[in-house]
């Protein structure tokens, strides 16, 4: 068994441990044939009840603030984690799972930055950002 810093005990074999995967889907939106949607190259891990932020950018950078970008999970109807389109954020389609739980850091969008903030997290979430066509 591991021991963190602060004295909590990483249990690999049980729920305390949350494992997200980025399933990252790139749709692009414009003429940005070329982009690629950048995800981490492993698993980001939390335990429940944590803050965390799912890093995601474009390459090259693009400014996405006034398109769309979706984090979704195909397994829950609706399928919508976080969605912005056309510079707001469309918080009624969100699955009931999510709400007030979400957050894209809005600033960073004209930056090519397209993380999601996802608060509380709950056993076995995982998510996967894209932009849609």
């Amino acid at each position: 068994m591991f021991q963190l810093k602060d004295g909590r005990s990483l249990e690999l074999c049980t729920f305390r441990v949350l494992l997200f995967h980025h399933t990252v889907v790139l749709l692009l939106l414009t003429h940005c044939y070329h982009r690629q949607v950048i995800g981490p190259p492993r698993p980001v891990l939390a335990f429940v009840g944590d803050d965390i932020i799912l890093p995601c950018h474009l390459e090259p950078a693009t400014d996405v603030a006034s398109t769309a970008v979706e984090w979704t999970r195909p397994d829950l109807k609706p399928r919508f984690v976080h969605l912005w389109r056309s510079g707001q954020e469309l918080l009624g389609d969100q699955h009931p799972s999510y709400s007030g739980r979400t957050s894209l850091f809005t600033n960073k969008l004209k930056h090519r930055d397209i993380s999601l903030k996802l608060s509380s997290c709950l056993i076995r979430e995982h998510t996967g950002a894209s932009l849609p066509q």
